[in-house]
């Protein structure tokens, strides 16, 4: 091996290092036995683990967390794949300003979507509802489904669908047996990306339904203002298993390469 081999691998190595330690940290933070974080670990214990279950808060913003997430991954598939056939497969006027409308969220700054959001939902009395926050992730996640459909319909062969149709199959028997099978990569990718984001986003669940419907990313929030103990350690190992979990299951169902290409 050249010498300049060796060292392009071992830049490559410090890197992931680099990227890695802070999840090191948290794992090995998690099992101190203090009852403050400090580092490094004097002695280790399971005790936050077994004190979590303990922890109402953190059990409600999961419940919390995991139906918001769920339903605006939904609604967000159900919306977006047909939003992005059509701009895959239609021209009319406006295409391109459209398109870009549904991009837009990406380049704007959460603290201002939120603080829109309770502008228009106040009013409403949608504020600390599950519809508050199922709302403001929709609109944070909807250009993830967008960018991963389309990427998906522009590299996928079409002469499947003109054979279908040739053969008589109807338009909804053509994407169902046929575009949503080739798209599906895309599809699942764009949901995954969009579960993750929800359950992950804090700052307009903090905004929207802070004192009615918190989620966990606001309850953890809560939680590290009062104390400075391990148990969040022990949550965010938690956290990180269950997206290393998604992650398992999606290469094993379609493989990463294929979900994200």
């Amino acid at each position: 091996m050249s010498v300049s081999r060796m060292f392009f691998l071992l830049t490559v190595l410090l890197a992931y290092l680099f990227l890695a330690a802070p999840l090191i940290i948290i794992f090995l933070m998690s099992f101190n036995a203090n009852q403050y974080l400090s580092w490094p670990p004097e002695s280790f214990t399971l005790d936050w683990y077994r004190a979590l279950p303990q922890q109402t808060q953190f059990i409600d913003g999961l419940q919390t967390t995991l139906i918001t997430a769920s339903a605006s991954t939904f609604f967000v598939l159900i919306c977006g794949v047909p939003a992005a056939l059509a701009l895959n497969r239609y021209e009319f006027r406006g295409k391109e300003l459209l398109s870009t409308f549904f991009i837009s969220p990406l380049l704007v700054p959460t603290i201002v979507l939120a603080v829109g959001l309770v502008l228009v939902l106040g009013p409403l009395g949608l504020t600390n509802t599950y519809a508050s926050i199922v709302i403001g992730h929709f609109a944070i996640t909807f250009p993830y489904v967008i960018r991963t459909t389309l990427m998906s319909l522009l590299t996928s062969d079409t002469s499947c669908e003109e054979a279908a149709q040739v053969l008589g199959a109807d338009r909804f028997t053509v994407f169902r047996r046929v575009t949503l099978p080739i798209i599906a990569p895309g599809v699942i990718a764009g949901g995954v990306i969009a579960f993750i984001v929800s359950f992950d986003e804090a700052v307009i669940s903090l905004f929207v339904a802070e004192s009615g419907r918190p989620t966990l990313p606001v309850h953890v929030l809560r939680y590290v203002e009062q104390s400075a103990d391990a148990a969040v350690a022990a949550l965010s190992v938690i956290l990180i298993l269950f997206s290393l979990v998604i992650v398992v299951i999606v290469e094993r169902l379609m493989g990463l390469r294929n979900v994200l290409r």
